[in-house]
């Protein structure tokens, strides 16, 4: 036999010896998670098949080696295996949180700041015909970006009380600017200031529906903001007297924004809905779990 022949032997012997390990690898996984009426109904399967041919004794070996396989080292097996997959799910589930994360960050980085620099040009408007109001504004505006900025870094949940503060301060820096064609009512009741609720989501809704809603209307408009709870949903409603839903050009990066952000953060447990009420204008709601924290401050 030569040396080429040789090792095309070893290499087969090889391969089955391999596969064989695989087989038994396999086998003796299946056999530490396997119930034991299921193993006991495969001993009878060989049974049957074994006996009609008169050939007893595999059946017989596979019962033994089966059952004391299972008895010595099935258990420990099955915890091995058990541990194994935790740390499976848990790998993907870390991986999971890290992408919403990471998506999250990246829609809240979305948030258009065109608002600041009309602001600041305004602020410098003002400094030549109106110091006072120039100053005004200009502490509206740093009230809002201390409230604003580490919201937006944050990854968490704020609360509605903060984010009623905050829109607060923007809606008075949008009133300076829109002057008597913006009112506004808020209806946020004390008990609701400390539920959860994501940041920057109010602040898209009030930009929506200044910059679709009442900034095309001439004369302008008016802002009414409301919050309830609905036995386990916290509903937060911003609506306006605009020019209607019709001059929506689709939900636009904002309304698509608070829609990805929600579904992150609840799945099917939270929604916006977008509304035309009767009277006219454009209603915009988000649903979300009535979550209040005691420990929050707003």
């Amino acid at each position: 036999m030569s040396a080429s022949d040789i090792n095309r032997v070893l290499d087969f012997v090889r391969d089955a010896v391999s596969e064989a390990s695989k087989l038994w690898w396999r086998f003796f996984d299946w056999l530490a998670v396997v119930e034991w009426r299921q193993l006991a109904l495969t001993w009878f399967l060989a049974f049957i098949v074994c006996i009609p041919l008169n050939m007893p004794e595999p059946a017989v070996w596979y019962m033994t080696l089966s059952f004391g396989v299972k008895v010595l080292a099935g258990g420990k097996r099955k915890a091995e295996l058990m541990a194994k997959e935790a740390t499976v799910q848990a790998n993907v589930a870390t991986l999971e949180r890290r992408l919403m994360e990471a998506q999250m960050a990246a829609l809240q980085a979305q948030v258009e700041p065109h608002f600041l620099f009309n602001t600041l040009a305004l602020i410098g408007q003002l400094i030549e015909t109106d110091p006072p109001e120039a100053a005004k504004i200009h502490t509206h505006l740093i009230e809002y970006l201390r409230s604003t900025l580490p919201q937006m870094r944050s990854r968490g949940n704020g609360t509605l009380g903060r984010q009623i503060q905050m829109s607060r301060s923007y809606l008075a820096i949008m009133q300076a600017r829109m002057k008597s064609r913006l009112a506004v009512s808020i209806d946020v009741p004390p008990e609701l200031e400390s539920a959860t609720f994501p940041p920057m989501m109010l602040q898209i809704l009030i930009e929506n529906s200044i910059k679709h809603g009442l900034e095309p209307k001439v004369e302008g408009g008016r802002i009414d903001i409301r919050a309830s709870v609905n036995g386990s949903v916290l509903q937060v409603d911003v609506q306006d007297d605009g020019v209607g839903f019709n001059a929506y050009a689709g939900d636009g990066v904002g309304l698509t924004n608070v829609r990805e952000r929600l579904k992150l953060m609840y799945g099917t447990r939270a929604q916006l809905l977008i509304e035309q009420p009767m009277d006219g204008g454009c209603r915009a709601t988000i649903c979300i779990p009535f979550a209040p924290d005691i420990f929050a401050k707003p």
